[in-house]
This record gives structure tokens, C-alpha cells and sequence, in this order.
């Protein structure tokens, strides 16, 4: 009996351990098992700082044109609103300057939404698109918005074009925003209107600053991060760094690509945060080179670079691309493009967690509530174990009626542990008992109750849903920590209804932990504490009906 209480408790409290780890690490904070150097980060450039193109391969020279110095243009922003989204276009350079999500609150203040792109002192956050080749129109060019409507209405989309002439080329930018979608077509109109040929490519670039989400505490959790990403069909997703594109980049003489896919005919380019993603989606089949690059202290790059081939006076040639800048919706991601609801990142147990969220949403689909969803989500746990769980039980219960025999053993052999093994191994035989029979239900348990977290973790879904009365927030801390209290009283019960350690130390170990976690869970997400707490009362409402309707007379104390 000791041996499967300390099994299960080593196992627990293991999983906790591990648990509170990934807590802190997805916090910012340092981990108790990879400790690393603290480093500051800079503050983040100035509003004004424009991002260089990398000069890779036959864009070198473009590279060189864009960063040269443009005569001072008026700037003006133009404000598209749609039902979900408001987003500001600068005339220079047609860059997306701020984009705000208009259903989603801020984590920090609910009075604010969520805003994506961003240039202020402390965000720098824009979607950049332009040409290179030639002294073409880049996104330091001024651009002329054709005139139009700015907000949705009773229509099914807005449009703003841009219009911008230089070295003989005129290149027309098209945003189309579309009702109750966060993909923002991004069309691009190249025309030759000089005397000669012309060999154009089109960039797309996300750029951000290095500078760290502030973490908010060291038990809050916002969770936040900021990561660069690509994806081919060749090389599949690939979650980056800010700093390690930095670093590469010293180390390779200005070139970072060789820590992920260059080139491609398909995929994307992303800017990752938690719940949230921005991407560049280039239109399928047409062939890129894909770049991270550091154009400035503490500011990144990530885009393609798309040539348009040979365009002969006169002529004009088209591009059509997508931004997807909203939140980290499964169902929403996989129609937009292949891949790309990989950005919502479950951690190690990705494996598990999708099916289990695929499962909660078929559950939610039918409920619409989901606090409610984790609560049949326990129930449907709970007996789909339950065989399990009454084996467990019934090896629980033999346990306790041979719990005499075995402190019988032990006081017989106290001064000789060779001799005591021997006789309790002879005693489990005799009894047919698995000492470890009731660590199986824990032991699969564990998984899910890790997997539910990182689904918690990284489900916009379930940001800022409620349950009912003072859960607001499934993703957020109990704010008056009920449900903590209740797990405390529900794991007291369920450690009563067990038979008492022959150990009196263990025993008050056993005593001790449930409050230990409790406190432990007052900084989880409400939305786990909820299920541990209907799993432990399923717990106790399942021992009530295993000692009295499955086991065997002879076998209850």
C-alpha cells in the first residue's frame, strides 16, 4: 500500500512540478531545470525607423535603391473599418500601420481592444509590401488613395486602392476587407510604363521589434511572446527566434536563412503571439525566396520576395496575396492556408491536445458554453476510465483488508528489510494483490491533465469565455479562488475515503498535499481547476459506487 500511495504521489507531484516549469518558462520567467542568462532587451526603434530589404542574390542591388534616401512625403492615414476589424494605411509606402481586433478585448484592460499592428514607442508591428529591381515604388514611396468608401456598412466588403508612380513604373495596391473575415487580400497591379523591359519582384514582409512582452508578474497569466515563423510544404512549420536571427546573422555575414526554408513555391511567412498570428500568405504555385532578416537595433523582418519575371513596355503584370492578421481559430486557420493552424503552439503534448480539443469543440458545438464543455469533457474522461478505475479500486480494496497482514510483516521484520520484501512479495502473491493496481487511472489521468492545460493555454477559443456567475475567464486564475477551496475539500474527502499509510509520516504528507496544490491552483487557469474538481468529485461518487455495488463482501474492511 505505501509502495503505490508514494508511486502515485512521486507521479503527481512530478506532474505538477513539470506543469509550474512550463508555467513560468511560458511567462518569461526562468526554469527551474534550463536556467538561462537574463538578458535586457532594447527598447523598440523609433516610429520612424523603415526596415532595408535583405540584399540576397539578384535583389542586392534593389536592396541598395530601396534604402536610399526619398524626398519628404505627406503622410496620411486612412482608417478601413469592417465588423471585426479596424485598420489604419499609411499613404507612404501603403504600409498597415495598426490594426484592431473589434471582438477581442485586451488581456490586461477589457475596456481596450486587441491591437495587432502597431507603431508607437513601445510596439513597432507593420505589414510592408513594394518592389524591387529598380527605383521602383517600395514602401517608402507615397502612394495616392483613390477615393471610396472606408466602412463596411450593409456591404459584404470595402476596398482602399493605393496608387504610386516611380522609375517608370506605376504599381497599384489593392486592400479588399471582406465581412466577419480577418484575411485582408493584398493585390498588387504592376505596370511598365517606361520605354524598356523591366524585371520587377514583389516583397511582403512582417515587421517587429526584439523587445519582450513584459511576463506581468511571476504567477500572471498573459503568457505573452512574440516569434517569427515560416512554413513550406518541404520543410513544414518552423517557429524562430528574434535574437537567434540576429545572432545568425552576425555569424553568416547578413544572411539568416539558413536556419529555415529559403526558397519555395508555396507556404507562408508569420509573426506569432500568444493567441493571436499575422501571416503573409503568397498566392499558391508562384516561386519566392523566403527571408528573416535584422534591419535595425532591435527590429526584425520576416517576408518573401516574389519575382514577376520579364514585363515588357506597356504591359502589366498581377500578384495576389493574403494577410491573415485575427486570432489562432483551428477551425478558421486550416481553411485559410495549409499549415497554418500549426501556429497555435500545445507544447510537447501536441498529440494528445488536438484530439482533446477536437473532441471539446464537438461537445461545445452542441452546448455552447465552454465551462459547461469541460464539464461533460471530465464526465466523458471519467467513464471512458471507468473500468479502470474500479479494477484500481477493487486492487484498493484487497489493499486494505490485507493492511493489517502487511504492518503484521513489517513490524515481524523491522530490523531485517531483506527478509520483509521478501515475506510482502509472498503476502501479494498469497492475496493475488498488484500493489501498483491503483496507480493506473492517475497514470493515465496525468497526460490529459497536462494536455488540457497547454489546450487552455493556446486556445483563443476559450479566452475570456465564462462558465457561470464569477468565472469570466476560463483561460484566467479563479478570482476568488472557489474552485481551489473546493479541490482542497474534494482531494481531503477523497484521501479520507482511502485507507490511512501504515507510515504516520506519509500519512501526513497525504494530508499535507491537497492543500499544497490548492495553493498551486490558485494561479492555474480557472478552466483546469475546474475540471480537476469535477474529476475528483466523479472521483468520489465512483468509490461510493465501487465499494458498494462492485466489491466483494470479503474483500470491505
Amino acid at each position: 500500500m505505501d509502495i503505490k500511495r508514494t508511486v502515485l504521489w512521486v507521479i503527481f507531484s512530478m506532474s505538477l512540478l513539470i506543469l509550474w516549469d512550463n508555467w513560468m518558462r511560458h511567462n518569461g520567467k526562468q526554469s527551474m531545470f534550463f536556467p538561462t542568462a537574463t538578458k535586457v532587451a532594447a527598447p523598440a526603434a523609433p516610429a520612424a525607423t523603415v526596415a532595408p530589404l535583405p540584399a540576397t542574390g539578384a535583389t542586392a542591388g534593389a536592396a541598395a535603391a530601396v534604402a536610399t534616401a526619398a524626398p519628404v512625403i505627406k503622410s496620411e492615414r486612412i482608417t478601413v473599418s469592417t465588423d471585426v476589424i479596424k485598420a489604419d494605411i499609411d499613404t507612404v509606402g501603403g504600409e498597415l500601420k495598426r490594426l484592431e481586433l473589434l471582438k477581442h478585448k485586451d488581456g490586461t484592460d477589457s475596456k481596450q481592444n486587441v491591437v495587432l499592428f502597431d507603431e508607437s514607442a513601445k510596439r513597432t508591428y507593420l505589414a510592408q509590401t513594394g518592389l524591387l529591381g529598380g527605383a521602383f515604388p517600395t514602401h517608402k514611396s507615397g502612394f495616392v488613395a483613390k477615393p471610396g468608401v472606408r466602412t463596411l456598412g450593409d456591404g459584404n466588403q470595402v476596398q482602399l486602392v493605393l496608387e504610386a508612380e516611380q522609375g517608370g513604373v506605376k504599381l497599384t495596391k489593392t486592400y479588399t476587407f471582406k465581412k466577419g473575415e480577418y484575411v485582408i487580400d493584398v493585390r498588387h497591379d504592376v505596370s511598365n510604363i517606361s520605354g524598356a523591359a523591366i524585371t520587377p519582384s514583389l516583397y511582403l514582409q512582417l515587421l517587429h521589434d526584439g523587445t519582450k512582452p513584459a511576463s506581468g508578474g511571476m504567477f500572471s497569466g498573459s503568457g505573452e511572446f512574440y516569434a517569427p515563423a515560416v512554413y513550406s510544404d518541404a520543410d513544414k512549420f518552423q517557429k524562430l527566434d528574434f535574437e537567434k536571427i540576429g545572432k545568425l546573422e552576425s555569424e553568416k555575414e547578413g544572411s539568416s536563412n539558413a536556419s529555415h526554408a529559403s526558397k519555395s513555391d508555396n507556404g507562408w511567412v508569420a509573426v506569432l503571439q500568444h493567441f493571436f498570428v499575422s501571416a503573409f500568405i503568397p498566392q499558391d504555385k508562384a516561386k519566392r525566396e523566403i527571408f528573416t532578416k535584422k534591419v535595425d537595433t532591435n527590429l526584425y523582418a520576416v517576408g518573401s520576395i516574389l519575382p514577376l519575371g520579364s514585363i515588357a513596355p506597356g504591359a502589366s503584370v498581377s500578384m495576389d496575396a493574403r494577410l491573415y492578421s485575427g486570432p489562432q481559430e483551428s477551425a478558421k486557420l486550416e481553411q485559410i492556408a495549409p499549415g497554418l493552424e500549426l501556429v497555435k503552439d500545445y507544447g510537447m503534448l501536441t498529440i494528445l491536445a488536438k484530439p482533446l480539443f477536437w473532441l471539446m469543440g464537438q461537445i461545445h458545438a452542441l452546448l455552447g458554453n465552454w465551462g459547461w464543455t469541460i464539464v461533460v469533457f471530465t464526465i466523458t474522461i471519467k467513464l471512458a476510465l471507468f473500468p479502470l478505475s474500479a479494477a484500481g479500486y477493487r486492487s484498493m480494496a484487497k489493499m486494505k483488508v490485507v493492511t493489517p497482514k502487511m504492518q503484521a510483516v513489517r513490524e515481524r521484520f523491522k530490523n531485517d528489510p531483506q527478509k520483509m520484501n521478501q515475506a510482502m512479495m509472498e503476502l501479494y502473491k498469497t492475496e493475488k494483490i498488484n500493489p501498483l493496481g491503483g496507480c493506473f487511472p492517475i497514470l493515465i489521468q496525468m497526460p490529459i491533465f497536462l494536455a488540457l492545460y497547454w489546450v487552455l493555454q493556446a486556445s483563443v477559443e476559450m479566452r475570456g469565455a465564462p462558465w457561470m456567475g464569477w468565472i469570466t475567464d476560463l483561460t484566467a486564475p479563479d478570482p476568488w479562488y472557489i474552485l481551489p477551496v473546493i479541490y482542497a475539500v474534494s482531494m481531503y474527502i477523497t484521501t479520507k475515503l482511502n485507507p490511512a499509510p501504515a507510515d504516520p509520516v506519509q500519512a501526513k504528507m497525504m494530508m499535507f498535499m491537497p492543500l499544497a496544490f490548492s495553493v498551486m491552483f490558485f494561479f492555474f487557469p480557472s478552466g483546469l481547476v475546474l475540471y480537476w474538481v469535477v474529476n475528483n468529485i466523479l472521483s468520489i461518487a465512483q468509490q461510493w459506487v465501487i465499494n458498494n455495488k462492485l466489491i466483494p463482501p470479503e474483500h470491505k474492511a
